[in-house]
C-alpha cells in the first residue's frame, strides 16, 4: 500500500502564493507520474498539473504560467508552487500518484489519492 500526505494549503489573498507538498510512503517500488488535481464545490475534479519520474510536466490550461510542479524522486515527494492566485483557484487540492508497490512477492500498480488540502483565495 501507498499513502499520500498533503500539506501547505490555507487561506491567501488574491495575487498571493502558496506551496503544496505531497509525500508518498509505504511499500513503494517505483512511482511513475505524480500530480495534483482540484475540485471546487459543485464542479468536477480537474487536472492541475502532473510530473513524470523523468521530469516531464503537464498543466491544466487555467494554471499555466502561474503554477509550477516539481518533484524530488529520492523523497517520493511532489510540490506545487502556486503564484498569482485567483479566487477561482479556490478548491480542495488532491495529490495523485501512479505507484508500483510490493507486498511479499506480490507487485501491484495502482493509482493513489491523498485526502485533499483546502486552498482558499479571497478577493
Amino acid at each position: 500500500q501507498v499513502q499520500l500526505v498533503e500539506s501547505g494549503g490555507g487561506l491567501v489573498q488574491a495575487g498571493g502564493s502558496l506551496r503544496l507538498s505531497c509525500a508518498a510512503s509505504g511499500s513503494i517500488v517505483s512511482i511513475n507520474a505524480m500530480g495534483w488535481y482540484r475540485q471546487a464545490p459543485g464542479k468536477q475534479r480537474e487536472l492541475v498539473a502532473t510530473v513524470t519520474s523523468g521530469g516531464s510536466t503537464n498543466y491544466g490550461d487555467s494554471v499555466k504560467d502561474r503554477f509550477t510542479i516539481s518533484r524530488d524522486n529520492a523523497k517520493n515527494t511532489v510540490y506545487l508552487q502556486m503564484n498569482s492566485l485567483k479566487p477561482e483557484d479556490t478548491a480542495v487540492y488532491y495529490c495523485n500518484a501512479d505507484a508500483l508497490s510490493v507486498s511479499g512477492s506480490r507487485y501491484t500498480r495502482k493509482n493513489y489519492w491523498g485526502q485533499g488540502t483546502q486552498v482558499t483565495v479571497s478577493s
